[in-house]
Formats: structure tokens, sequence, C-alpha cells
């Protein structure tokens, strides 16, 4: 019964036999070692080892980042007290001196008072450069709740509905109220977090219009359900294999960017309206600034094109971001900086400079101002359009963070990294408040769930893994792709989950199935509970011909925008 807890001891313990031998120069006995008994270890240790075994002398050591993480961290294994105190008390009685000095130093035993888990449980959280999450890192409290929006939103709408006063429209007043995205928005959740926790930036008057506008449409929206997918669009990059390396769609689904490896982004309109330059300043001096119009009066038609090219870094773009608002937009590059571009002027605004190494990932806050970014140089890093510094680093990752996403109420960032596991951090004190390991990969990707309790995430385990924020722990595992998986997205209702994958397809998830059929209240703190994975979740899975799918978005009336690239025949 104790036997797979037990062994959850013996890859930390080769791997530590291993470095001690190199260490103290017996090289032959190392190599001997790996070879006789590192094919025995856990498959996605493998890719670890290969890069262990690499090291066979004293002076390899020296700056590798693998053996340094295993010297000054502990590696965490989670047991039962049952299954710790035979080990303890086996170890003693055969005077394995070796292995129990071993354990001692580089183990950390996290104790739980109960039955020893299965085979099953142990497998789904295992996998991580350092073992598992200890109880204390997922204790403290996260407030996922969505704060209370301000109210102005309803009041324009009911306005201009009035004006119009022809009666055809006042149905249309009442729908958004009935929409539970709505109605839930105006009672305050209880695992909100206060509104003043993090300071946000003033709603504009044209923030204000865009809110309404945005209710509007989404009082248009298909509720998604089994029944009723969604409408796929496919925006195919022909001749871009091996020359795009990412692609982002403004919230209102407007705007495509896409960021080149011969470091230049691209801007497309998705709509007829063309992207307009704004006029010269000698010109701007002639427009009344009280005229109502006055945002697009400053625009110069004659510049309007259907695409437009921003230069300045130079190394392969990795990530491009819009603001909420589609004035800015950020990206970062190899070149360690990130730039903040105007859509206005269409030029380069600022350049962070504060990364040392490749920057992978950059992310704005759902409310602007703030944005996000992730690096190899094992951070990531939380800034402010109008500060050059960093405002918190966030630092614990063993490895290169390679995705981060803003949490809905923009007081959580969550990051994913090579070394397999999923933090949430809290913006306002910089603090790691969950570690999820169960990834057996790199993790490339995260989406928060509508309602902001829910993490999903992706990665090169070509798996989907959903986490409960409340208490960090894995619920299910959804596998079908055959290909990393590099993008997520929930629907704006937040029923069905989507995942695109190099595999060339997409797949969507029954997320309020699942949801439901969770049992979250009663879930034992000490276990973790039993872990969904059955197929029945995967409502349809659509193929391309040979285009690997780069990016996925629903726009507000719930019709999925997915992004990829055309690889040839």
């Amino acid at each position: 019964m104790l036997q797979h807890e037990l062994g959850m001891i013996l890859y930390p313990v080769f791997v530590h036999m291993y470095l001690e031998l190199v260490y103290n120069g017996h090289e032959g006995q190392a190599i001997q070692l790996m070879e006789r008994f590192g094919r025995d270890q856990e498959e996605y240790y493998q890719a670890d080892l290969k890069r262990l075994s690499h090291v066979t002398k004293k002076d390899h050591m020296k700056g590798n980042e693998l053996t340094d993480t295993f010297k000054s961290s502990e590696f965490i294994i989670r047991m039962s007290r049952d299954t710790l105190s035979i080990l303890k008390r086996h170890l003693q009685e055969k005077k394995h001196s070796v292995v129990l000095n071993i354990i001692q130093e580089h183990l950390y035993f996290d104790m739980y008072e109960g039955v020893a888990r299965n085979k099953q449980q142990i497998e789904a959280t295992a996998g991580a450069l350092v073992g598992e999450a200890t109880r204390q890192d997922n204790k403290a409290k996260v407030y996922y709740g969505l704060p209370k929006e301000p109210d102005i939103q309803y009041l324009p709408v009911e306005e201009e509905d009035d004006a119009e006063g022809d009666g055809t429209d006042k149905p249309k007043k009442k729908k958004p109220k009935k929409d539970p995205l709505f109605s839930k928005k105006t009672k305050s959740d209880p695992n909100a977090p206060p509104v003043d926790r993090i300071p946000l930036p003033d709603l504009k008057d044209a923030d204000k219009l865009e809110k309404v506008k945005a209710l509007r449409e989404a009082s248009k929206r298909v509720t998604l359900g089994p029944e009723t997918l969604p409408s796929i669009c496919f925006y195919t990059l022909l001749n871009s294999a091996g020359v795009v390396t990412s692609a982002e769609v403004s919230e209102d689904s407007s705007l495509l960017a896409v960021g080149f490896a011969d470091s230049f982004v691209k801007i497309w309109t998705l709509v007829p309206q063309k992207l307009r330059a704004m006029k010269s300043a000698e010109q701007l001096q002639d427009i009344d600034r009280e005229a109502d119009d006055v945002l697009v009066r400053m625009m110069d038609d004659r510049s309007a094109e259907t695409s437009r090219i921003l230069h300045g870094h130079n190394g392969p773009v990795y990530r491009v971001a819009f603001s909420p608002d589609r004035t800015l937009l950020l990206s970062c590059s190899e070149d360690t900086t990130v730039r903040l571009w105007s859509l206005q002027t269409w030029t380069c605004l600022v350049c962070y400079k504060g990364h040392i190494f490749p920057v992978w990932d950059v992310r704005f806050a759902p409310h602007g101002y703030y944005f996000a970014t992730a690096g190899h140089d094992k951070t990531a890093r939380l800034w402010a359009t109008d500060q050059h510094q960093p405002l918190r680093i966030l630092a614990g990752h063993f490895s290169d963070v390679d995705c981060i996403q803003f949490h809905p109420n923009s007081n959580y960032v969550a990051t994913g990294s090579s070394d397999r596991t999923v933090r949430l951090w809290d913006c306002v004190t910089g603090n790691h408040v969950r570690l999820m390991t169960g990834h057996k990969a790199p993790v490339y990707s995260l989406c928060f769930s509508v309602e902001g309790r829910f993490l999903a995430s992706a990665g090169a385990d070509s798996r989907v893994l959903l986490w409960d924020l409340a208490h960090g722990h894995l619920l299910a595992e959804l596998t079908g792709h055959k290909g990393p998986i590099h993008t997520l997205a929930f629907s704006r209702d937040g029923h069905i989950l989507t995942s695109g994958s190099q595999d060339c397809s997409v797949k969507l998830w029954d997320f309020s199935r699942l949801a439901e059929e969770m049992v979250l209240e009663d879930v034992n703190v000490s276990h973790n509970p039993d872990i969904k994975n059955s197929d029945s979740y995967l409502l349809r899975s659509y193929g391309t011909k040979n285009s690997a799918v780069l990016h996925l978005h629903f726009t507000r009336r719930n019709v999925l925008l997915t992004v990829g690239i055309y690889e040839g025949s």
C-alpha cells in the first residue's frame, strides 16, 4: 500500500548519489550509475537526466542550472505519517548512512495525517523540477472573485435608449440585466479583493463608452454549450513557417498583431475601418478640442492603411499585447527589452529595460496601466506604463518563466515555467500565494476562467490541466492533443474551454459540465481530490490541413477567432 509513496524518494536520491560521485571525482562510477538506473526513473524526468548525464566532472557543475537547483533547494515530497515513519525506521535499522544523509540534507518531507496516496494521485501532481508543493505554499488567502463593476456603464445605455425614444429599443435595455455575466458583477462577490487593494486607473469617458459598446455587443451574444458550439474563423498566415513567432487579437476583435522572428511587428485591421495615424502637430492646433468627436478628428484619413509595421526590436518578437483601450501595444523580444507602441502615432513610446535575458511573454492587466513580463532570467516582473523600473520582481521559479497571465481582477498574475510548475503571485506584496505541480514539461499557456476561480494551464506535455485557485488543487486533466499546446481561451460566457496546439487542431472542452461535477466544498485539504481525466469532456476537435494553432480569441459575441501558421505541405 505504501510502495508508491516510498517510490517518490528514488528519483531525488538517485540524482544526489550521482552528483555526489561526480563531485568527488568518481567519473566512471557516476556514468555506470546513470547507465544502470537512469532509464528506470519516471519518463517525465528523462529530459532532466539526459542533461545531468552530460555533467561528468566537478568543473561541469559550476554554473549549471540543474545541478545548482538540486544543490541549493530541497526536493519536496508529500508523504503520510505511516510511510515516513516506516522509511526512517528502515534506514536506521539497516544503517544506510549514505541514503539517510541524502534524505536529511536534500529532501523535505511534507507530512500529512491519513491514508497513503495511490499511484494515480501521486502521478497527477508529480513531475516538477523540485518535487511537489507543500501545504504551506497554498495556505494564503486568494481573493479570486471579481470586484463590483462601477455602475456608470448602465446609465449611458439607458440614456441613449431613451434618447432614441421609439420604443423598439426598450427590450434591449432589459436584456443585459438578465444575462448572468452582468447581474453577477453588480452584486459584490464575497471572494473579491477590496476595491482599493491595488490602485487602478480611473475610467476615462472614452472607456465608459467602450464599456457600453461592449455590453451591447454582449447582449447579442450566443450562449454556448454542447448543443451550440461556436462558429470558428481561422486566419491563416501563409509563407510564415519559421518567420512568425506570436499573434494576438485585440479585446474587441478589430485588430490583429503579429510578431516576427526578424524583429518587427505587423498589425492588420480585421474590420472595414482602416488604420489611421494622428495628424501632425501643426494640423492638431486647428482642431476644436471641445468637440464631441475630437478623437475622430485628430486622426488623418489620408494615412489610412489596412496594415502597419512597427520597427525597433533587434531580435525575434516573442509576444505582443494590446492595451484594453487599443491605443497602445506592448511587445517583448529576445533583445531583452519590452517596447510600448502608440497605435495612434504608430511609433515606439517607451523601451523598458530590466530583464537581462530574452523576454518570453508580456501581458497588459485587464484594467490597463499595469503590465507583466516573463523571461529567461527565471523572474517575472510587474510594471506600470509610466515607470521605467519594474514595480515588483517575482522571483521563485527554478527555470525560465515561459508564460504569464493577469487574473481578471488585476490583483494577481499567474506564471508558467520550464521548471514544470505554475505559480500565482500577489501583485500587491510580490509573494507567491499558490504553487501548482502536475505538468510533466514546460508550461506555455495559461488562461483564467471568466469568474476568476479556475486556472487552465497547458504546455509541451500536450495536456490541459485545470486548477482550483481557492486551494491550489488540481481538478482535471484534459488529454487528447498530440503536440505542444501554445494557446488556451475560455468563451465569453465561460461555458467552453478551447485549446490550440502544434498538432494542427483546436479542441473544445465542456467546462461548465466539468465545473458542475467537481466537488469543491468537501475537499479534504491534506489529500488531493481525485483528478478527473475522462475524454467525455471533449466536445469537438477541429483539424486544420497543416497549420499549427498560434492564438485563440473569443469575440464579444462568442465567435472563436483562431490564428495559425501554415507549415507548407
